[in-house]
């Protein structure tokens, strides 16, 4: 592996990176510096995160609480063991620590491994990594605000569509109290100043609210009337949204994935071009498999922005191709 040109030498046509070598003991000892460098990052980035994981737990949560609310169901999520809540704030600061401090982590790795690289390899690296960072923000926020709430809106209506047993109502043969049946008032929301032993149904959030004081307000969820009622734990929807996050990311580098195929010589620009039918197969496929719903929901939520992506790579790899007699000479 060679090393970057001295201080105060000015790079040109000539320089020839073999006349500068490192022994394994000083690659070695910069692997050592760029590793300790990358973590100090990435911690000092997790204590950052630390300090605001509850928020992005909840941001996380919000695509399912909007459509909870929606279908007027209660919104709160669940725990089973005692330190879901806990693992699962850890897991979400971590998360976000790596992502915040990628750059930097990634900064010192090239630092180590473009030494070794000439600068036509430099070049390529340096161009796209640019465009990948793009995509795999653009997946993630694809995602998030288009695939997860299709997803939950098929998954809690499917499960609402799923009636009771016919059953017959049983009266009883008492008379109604002279005061008439005791009634909660039905708000649209929250009242803005209620009273310590006032109490009220939220439609919005399905729940019946009983205040005490203005640190102690209880709830009493609500179920639908049919056969089934979401219970929806918060580690197992945390760990879908960061799987759901880190499958779109990568599937958005599909630009990428087909310049470097053709870029390598594995397939040519043709043959991708010829194969257009077949591609456009599979990524309906995958589509109909990875999103839920119909399959309309399914073509505009990953198949089109599939389709595009790879029609993307293909003009990146024909565009500015070097003829054969370059690669020739």
């Amino acid at each position: 592996m060679t090393t970057a040109a001295p201080p105060g030498t000015q790079p040109n046509s000539d320089f020839d990176p073999h006349l500068f070598r490192m022994t394994i003991g000083e690659h070695l000892e910069e692997l050592r510096t760029r590793l300790f460098l990358s973590l100090l990052g990435f911690g000092l980035a997790t204590l950052v995160c630390l300090a605001f994981g509850r928020s992005v737990t909840a941001i996380f949560c919000k695509p399912l609480i909007d459509v909870l609310q929606a279908n007027q169901l209660n919104p709160q999520l669940f725990y089973s063991e005692l330190s879901d809540g806990f693992m699962v704030y850890m897991k979400i600061s971590l998360v976000c620590a790596g992502a915040v401090s990628a750059p930097w982590m990634a900064y010192q790795i090239w630092q180590f491994v473009a030494a070794g690289l000439y600068p036509h390899e430099r070049k390529y690296v340096t161009k796209y990594v640019p465009l990948s960072v793009t995509l795999l923000i653009a997946g993630m926020c694809f995602v998030y605000f288009i695939v997860l709430p299709w997803s939950i809106s098929f998954f809690i209506a499917f499960g609402d569509a799923i009636p009771l047993p016919r059953m017959t109502m049983q009266h009883i043969a008492t008379s109604q109290p002279a005061g008439g049946l005791a009634r909660a008032p039905l708000l649209d929301g929250d009242p803005p100043h209620p009273l310590p032993g006032e109490f009220w149904i939220n439609k919005s959030e399905g729940r019946l609210k009983l205040y005490f004081d203005k640190d102690d307000l209880r709830v009493i969820p609500f179920g639908p009337s049919n056969l089934l009622a979401p219970h929806i734990t918060l580690p197992d929807y945390i760990d879908l949204v960061i799987g759901s996050l880190l499958t779109f990311g990568l599937c958005f580098q599909l630009p990428l994935v087909v310049l470097a195929l053709v870029r390598i010589g594995i397939v040519d620009v043709a043959t991708f071009r010829k194969s257009r039918r077949y591609v456009y197969f599979v990524i309906g496929l995958i589509a109909a498999v990875i999103t839920p719903g119909d399959l309309v929901t399914a073509m505009i939520a990953l198949m089109v922005p599939l389709v595009l992506l790879f029609e993307m790579g293909i003009f990146l790899a024909a565009w500015k191709v070097p003829p054969p007699e370059a690669d020739m000479a």
